[in-house]
């Protein structure tokens, strides 16, 4: 069984509608796709809607954004309530700050790159969830850059003046609040050194643990043979599943789905202790 648990559409920072994302999930062979886009639920209906056409079955899910004393995580949670009122509350404020976040952005880099926020929210057209990688897009569309990477690498890198950190729900709250709205919080690529401006202490995943963190990620494109070992060793030394994933974002990354992919084991271990079903064909 081919299960990739961690990729993103045009209701976040993808490029592709779910629909689209569920057709290249079943071209790709996979048995499984994980739809978790940025703090937002937005896309579960038509990603559900997709699943008899394309036969891929649906692991329902989002990608939280965490701040632990300033640095940046993400966590991912899956099959969760998304009726459940405090989690909701919370994905509604980061949100919020993303937004916020991503308008004084741009305000800074008006001053030296051709850029506007209504040149920003048409690259993000009906996204739920705004951020740096619609900046991206509208950096590349008024040819200062020609793809997201190369914006990533320069004004939009977590080092530079232009950068803005936003909101984020502490990380062990975060894990608290997902089990409560009976989901499964899983840490996402927490060794990738290049997406933050540091890492995560240990101590903080310890804690997560004892809030019912289930997994780590290990196996990602931004995790190299060191950080996958450092990665695989925190789980193993906390008790804790290791997940793989693609952190598909269709032509906004060089990311392929099922590049890296979950064990079905950790995915029955998922499916027993969330509180949704998975979409099956």
């Amino acid at each position: 069984m081919r299960i990739d648990p961690h990729t993103h559409s045009a209701y976040s920072d993808g490029t592709e509608s779910p629909a689209a994302l569920m057709a290249q999930a079943a071209r790709a062979g996979l048995d499984v796709v994980g739809l978790t886009d940025h703090d937002t639920t937005a896309g579960w209906e038509e990603a559900a809607a997709a699943v008899p056409e394309t036969g891929v079955t649906l692991l329902r899910g989002a990608e939280i954004s965490c701040s632990a004393n300033g640095i940046a995580l993400h966590l991912l949670a899956y099959l969760f309530d998304p009726d459940y009122a405090p989690l909701a509350d919370a994905l509604a404020h980061a949100r919020h700050s993303r937004s916020n976040r991503t308008r004084l952005m741009v305000q800074r880099l008006a001053a030296d790159y051709p850029i506007t926020w209504e040149g920003v929210l048409a690259q993000a057209a009906d996204a739920t969830t705004i951020g740096r990688p619609h900046i991206a897009d509208a950096l590349v569309a008024a040819g200062a850059f020609p793809d997201r990477a190369a914006a990533f690498a320069g004004p939009l890198a977590t080092s530079s003046p232009y950068y803005v950190p936003y909101w984020g729900l502490d990380p062990v709250d975060a894990c608290r609040l997902v089990r409560a709205a009976g989901g499964v919080p899983v840490a996402a690529h927490p060794r990738a050194a290049n997406r933050q401006r540091g890492l995560v202490p240990d101590e903080t995943f310890a804690r997560m643990a004892q809030a019912g963190l289930a997994a780590i990620e290990v196996d990602h494109r931004d995790h190299g043979p060191a950080q996958r070992d450092q990665a695989r060793a925190l789980a193993q030394a906390l008790g804790l599943g290791m997940s793989g994933a693609s952190d598909y974002h269709g032509a906004g990354k060089p990311n392929r789905l099922g590049e890296n992919l979950m064990s079905p084991a950790l995915l029955e271990q998922i499916v027993s202790e969330g509180a949704l079903a998975l979409i099956a064909p």
